[in-house]
């Protein structure tokens, strides 16, 4: 069979298409619509795959002082049985965690979400973590996914570039996200996924101990701030977080990424830029 080279060039950006979307590995040998069905039926599947090679184990004979083949990973190593389960652990994780370095540690070594064996990297933050502001989107992406840091492809330019304009960059503010494993093809965190990783998300808050948090996108200030309204109806309102050691101004706005699809809303976003200047110009020097 000879291909042309239209015919190549087609399969190379094919391929790329796949990658860009996270498709990267073969899972399975039948595709599964793994959002649609449910943790029962999950498990169900998954006791089938494992009765059926039981079963051809059992029809050739295993070679002399051969081991057994390993069993599936549970759905929720650590001990956890359900996703409520893996929320308490991951609670326990970050509350023991006493230093950034530590939490990062425990987080790395958590393994009760499923993200994390399909992510390359764990991206846990950047910035100084002794910053006055932290910045809080909702999860990595492809180039975040690769180089294990938040915000550094196209939205991430564009989240320096806003920075920029109000004289502050990376060694100024602390960036992190509400889950640090990128989701398959980008898609959205499951509220299960979420709920897992937020514990340390606000053990790293509690560390961090900023003046002022940013939620950059309605995610981010849904699960920090609790608000249920539209971004575009909570951004450039300052509310309350309570850090756990003190209560502080909190500001909801747009996210770079967001803006990239919708640019005539940067007028929005500079607003909420120039109130977290003047709040970062009202703050007392901090005393050491």
């Amino acid at each position: 069979m000879s291909f042309h080279v239209q015919d190549l060039q087609a399969i190379e950006a094919l391929i790329a298409f796949y990658a860009e979307a996270g498709i990267e590995f073969a899972l399975d040998e039948e595709p599964h619509d793994r959002f649609a069905e449910t943790e029962a039926e999950g498990r169900a599947r998954a006791a089938r795959a494992s009765e059926a090679a039981g079963d051809n184990r059992g029809a050739r004979a295993a070679p002399a002082g051969a081991s057994p083949e390993p069993n599936r990973p549970p759905p929720f190593p650590q001990g956890a049985e359900t996703a409520d389960d893996a929320a308490l652990a991951a609670r326990a994780e970050a509350r023991a965690a006493q230093s950034m370095e530590e939490l990062r540690e425990r987080l790395a070594a958590f393994d009760a979400c499923g993200l994390k064996r399909t992510a390359k990297n764990l991206v846990f933050a950047d910035g100084n973590p002794q910053a006055r502001v932290m910045l809080v989107g909702e999860a990595p992406g492809r180039d975040e996914d690769l180089q294990g840091l938040p915000f550094v492809g196209r939205s991430g330019q564009l989240l320096d570039r806003m920075l920029a304009t109000i004289g502050l960059d990376r060694t100024q503010v602390y960036i992190a996200n509400i889950v640090p494993w990128r989701p398959p093809g980008n898609r959205t965190p499951t509220p299960q996924e979420s709920a897992m990783c937020q514990p340390f998300l606000k053990r790293q808050i509690e560390l961090c101990d900023p003046d002022i948090l940013v939620c950059l996108g309605g995610p981010s200030a849904q699960a920090l701030l609790g608000l249920t309204e539209g971004i575009l109806r909570s951004r450039g309102k300052w509310f309350s977080y309570d850090t756990g050691r003190r209560t502080i101004r909190a500001l909801a706005t747009l996210h770079p990424a967001y803006l990239l699809r919708q640019p005539l809303q940067k007028r929005l976003a500079w607003r909420d830029l120039r109130a977290l200047q003047k709040a970062l110009q009202e703050l007392p020097p901090r005393v050491d």
